[in-house]
């Protein structure tokens, strides 16, 4: 029979008695049995039932604290002492042991899970570890029955009598297993330590002197040099040396008092009251409806009714006007909240030594991960003389952690130094990469997730997340150095860009495109689509699934390459990829004017990903349902060859800065040329020559889709899409070059932009549209990239590289991080404003240049009426048709005088 929570103190004590003896013995046993169990079955599972104690329907089991929060069972919030226990419906466990696997905490009774009869199961909170553990789990029917509905405990036989005390029966504490939470570590750190050896003396006498017989004499001090010295006093400067600070520990203690109460105790128990209202009966109810009484008062009080029901349409009563006219506080914050402020920084001195930093990125899903890709400072030509070194040098990316600010937590391989990556939107473990020879490189880091997540624990993490990982991901954490990970595939270097990779993006999930750049509906449901751009002129569209070609080309060569294997610490995710990946598409951007293509540096879609915020963590969750518990890019291989929908919704325009300042709209579809037959680029649809450098930032803005801001040379620009006459706001020239630029991800008026100096320009639009709202210093050397991150609504995080190499983690300030009350209409409203004052500007430039037209030919006719000379024939024709235009004037107004043409007649 399972314990009800009325069972006595005695039965808990034994039960605790005979768990420790339990442990004991499977503690010994485990050591034997170890090496056995791992060459046994996945599936055979340890027997960790109470049977040895007379309970094998009951099995402990441990919660952690995110088991606890995705079932709702969190210890004093869901499940108390006064109630301590939750049925759980048998199909969320199921799917909590298809979601995590290994890492579900039901793993240890997963066949007792699936073979439960019922579709709910119970679990008890131990709070005094009766069984071992935090939780227990009822395996039977009876057992739950008899938990939920113990049997009527039997009242108490009476009061104590008065005067008669109980016998006390001593028992001896039993050892328990000491379970480490963390606290000796905060001991240590608080404690002292004599860090310097001590000094020792040894102070010696030769044995003879010992024992012997003294004899003391008077002796004059004047007569001996040196034989009297005067001590004065004087002050000690030891003593005015102030403390300026001292590490104390101290810790503050409850008072202890005694209280007293009459309340006498008595032992709790589940109850219930269930009540209802009284009411009339049907003829009490029929007799009070038809009275005059109510007649009477339904008819007074009719009209003050109806007035209140208007009253209410029309307004809200229970609104706070008071409440309505205040702004935010944050819009009236100081400068000194304005401003950003130092929370970490990253750096190391043998990857990062002499380099700078490339690239940033916020992992999409775990708290406190960033990775950065790193490049050396050389130019071009230093770049050529160093070619040979530069091969044997390593430049991975490396991923930084909050809890551990010196050593990197993961390194990717790279064949080439990494210049620009970015997280896959549909599984954060994939990562694609651009080089600096122009291939494009992937990498799966699945196997390395638990070790990213379990970053705060440090190198001591739990020994059953070991068990699950492979063999060469175990040997590398029992050494001191970062997890070394290969990449996946790499494109084909010959049909791939010529220049460096400067930027790359994931197309979205929903829709692909083909090789004429139509947009077609996707149905694998994840990214499987790249896009590229270069300074060799082309912008390049790269697919995931090879073709059909490809994979009939791989199975023939397999036959005879079957002695060479992948190494083991390699996935397979993309091996079909490997060196014979070919772009889909390469558009390029063709000149107008001369013969030659513009050289795109940065490229801005229409559909953008801001996967900075911690938030997005449930999208990412639900795409394992989807496809179960395996990675959904390992089944990519090659399109469907089903007929696809056409897409016409989904725009193809698309923003590019060039290397020589230019800014670019144009359109990916491709066309076929009339007399080759080839597929060619459309030629772009608007150039703009704003900047007077390379454009290092186009992006598009995360609260306005058509709203882009360009950064490069001196200066910056905000572009809307559809408007052709230009930027809608161009700043004047800065003191000092602009490098990077940046959106805000919560406030829709304010960007970063940073300068080679290394100053961060803070601008918003709501406030200053002349000139930063505030400038801060983060480094001495240039700025290299800025990237912010949410977190939650009460911290937000900006990223910011520099040339040296060093990460910049700084905190976001309220006012920069909350908007005011309704800021996104006012800075939509200010946008439209300067669309329509560049508008009036445009007319206004015609207007002058037809009025500027009009007086030169007025100044030509008063000078040829002044010389009086021969005119010329086109003169003399211009002058015929003004007369006869006034002719024609003139009869009109006759005509109409007379009445002989009405006003609504056309007059020829």
């Amino acid at each position: 029979m399972l314990e009800s929570p009325k069972s006595s103190k005695t039965s808990a004590l034994s039960a605790k008695g005979s768990v420790k003896k339990l442990k004991e013995e499977t503690k010994a046993k485990g050591s034997a049995k170890g090496k056995r169990k791992q060459l046994g079955k996945k599936d055979e599972e340890e027997d960790i039932s109470m049977a040895s104690i007379g309970h094998p329907e009951i099995f402990p089991l441990v919660f952690t604290e995110k088991t606890q929060e995705i079932l709702n069972c969190r210890i004093n919030e869901d499940i108390t002492e006064e109630k301590p226990y939750k049925l759980l419906k048998k199909e969320e466990i199921i799917q909590d042991m298809k979601t995590r696997a290994a890492v579900s905490d039901f793993h240890p009774v997963k066949k007792i899970v699936l073979e439960y009869p019922g579709e709910e199961l119970l679990i008890v909170l131990d709070t005094e570890f009766k069984y071992g553990q935090n939780f227990y789990l009822v395996a039977t029917e009876e057992a739950k029955e008899s938990f939920l509905n113990p049997p009527e405990a039997v009242e108490e036989e009476g009061e104590t009598k008065e005067g008669m005390t109980e016998e006390y029966i001593y028992k001896p504490p039993v050892r328990k297993p000491w379970v480490s939470l963390g606290s000796e570590k905060e001991i240590e750190e608080e404690s002292v330590n004599e860090s310097l050896r001590k000094i020792k003396y040894m102070i010696s006498r030769v044995r003879r002197e010992f024992g012997s017989k003294v004899k003391f004499t008077d002796r004059n001090a004047s007569s001996v040099k040196d034989g009297y010295i005067e001590c004065t006093s004087y002050q000690d400067k030891n003593f005015s040396i102030k403390k300026l600070e001292k590490d104390v520990g101290a810790q503050v203690v409850p008072k202890v008092r005694e209280m007293s109460t009459q309340t006498k105790w008595t032992y709790p128990r589940n109850a219930a009251t269930q009540y209802f209202p009284r009411e009339f009966s049907d003829e009490e109810k029929e007799l009070c409806l038809s009275s005059e009484e109510l007649k009477e008062f339904i008819i007074s009080v009719f009209l003050r009714v109806e007035i209140a029901l208007q009253q209410n349409e029309i307004m809200n009563a229970f609104f706070d006007d008071w409440k309505a006219l205040a702004e935010d506080e944050s819009a009236f914050g100081g400068k000194s909240d304005a401003y950003l402020k130092e929370y970490q920084s990253f750096t190391d001195l043998h990857y990062l030594k002499h380099r700078r930093v490339s690239c940033v990125c916020w992992h999409p899903t775990i708290y406190g991960i960033i990775a950065v890709s790193v490049t050396e400072r050389l130019s071009y030509e230093e770049r050529i003389t160093q070619s040979g070194k530069l091969l044997l040098q390593k430049s991975p990316i490396l991923f930084w952690s909050f809890s551990d600010p010196i050593h990197p937590q993961l390194m990717l391989e790279c064949p080439e130094e990494v210049y620009c990556f970015e997280f896959c939107p549909s599984d954060p473990n994939i990562i694609a990469g651009g080089c600096m020879n122009g291939q494009v490189v992937l990498w799966d880091i699945s196997e390395y997730e638990e070790k990213l997540q379990n970053a705060k624990t440090g190198a001591g993490g739990s020994k059953n997340a070991a068990v699950n990982m492979p063999t060469f991901i175990q040997a590398q954490q029992s050494g001191k150095e970062p997890h070394f990970v290969r990449y996946c595939a790499v494109s084909s270097i010959e049909y791939g860009h010529k220049s460096v990779i400067t930027d790359i993006h994931w197309l979205p999930d929903y829709f692909e495109v083909n090789r004429m750049g139509t947009a077609f509906e996707n149905r694998a449901g994840v990214c499987v689509q790249l896009v590229t751009c270069s300074p060799d002129c082309s912008i390049l569209f790269w697919d995931l699934r090879a073709p059909k070609t490809t994979i009939q080309n791989s199975t023939e060569k397999a036959k005879d390459e079957k002695a060479i294997e992948a190494p083991p610490d390699v996935p397979t995710t993309f091996k079909h990829l490997d060196l014979a990946w070919r772009p889909l598409i390469k558009a390029n951007l063709a000149k107008s004017d001369t013969s030659g293509d513009y050289s795109p540096t940065k490229i801005s879609l229409v559909d953008e990903h801001f996967h900075y915020k911690m938030q997005d963590k449930m999208q990412y969750q639900i795409k394992p349902e989807m496809f179960g518990d395996e990675n959904p890019y390992k089944q990519l291989r090659f399109p469907s060859a089903k007929p696809l929908k056409i897409l016409e919704n989904i725009a193809t325009n698309f923003f590019v800065g060039t290397e020589d300042g230019e800014v670019i709209y144009s359109d990916w579809k491709m066309e076929r040329d009339s007399d080759s037959g080839r597929l060619i680029s459309q030629k772009p649809a608007n150039k703009y020559t704003i900047h007077d450098g390379i454009v290092h930032t186009i992006q598009r803005s995360p609260f306005f889709k058509d709203i882009i801001l360009s950064v490069g040379g001196w200066n910056f620009a905000i572009w809307k899409e559809g408007v052709t006459s230009g930027p809608i706001l161009q700043s004047c020239c800065s003191s000092k070059r602009y490098t990077v630029g940046h959106w805000s991800l919560s406030r829709a008026g304010v960007f970063f932009i940073g300068r080679e100096d290394g100053h961060i320009d803070i601008w918003d639009l709501l406030e200053k549209t002349h000139e930063p709202s505030q400038t801060q210093n983060i480094s001495i050397s240039m700025i290299t990239c800025i990237r912010p991150w949410i977190v939650s609504s009460k911290q937000h995080f900006l990223a910011i590289s520099d040339d040296f190499g060093t990460l910049h983690i700084l905190e976001i300030s309220w006012t920069l991080s909350h908007p005011s009350s309704n800021e996104r209409a006012s800075v939509l409203h200010y946008f439209e404003r300067e669309v329509k004052h560049l508008d009036y500007f445009e007319q206004r430039q015609e207007f002058r240049a037809k009025e500027r037209k009009e007086l030169e030919l007025e100044t030509q006719r008063k000078k040829t009426r002044v010389a009086g000379g021969q005119k010329s024939r086109e003169q003399m024709e211009e002058q015929m048709n003004i007369n006869y235009a006034d002719f024609l004037e003139e009869e009109k107004k006759i005509l109409t005088g007379l009445g002989l043409l009405k006003t609504t007649d056309r007059f020829a």
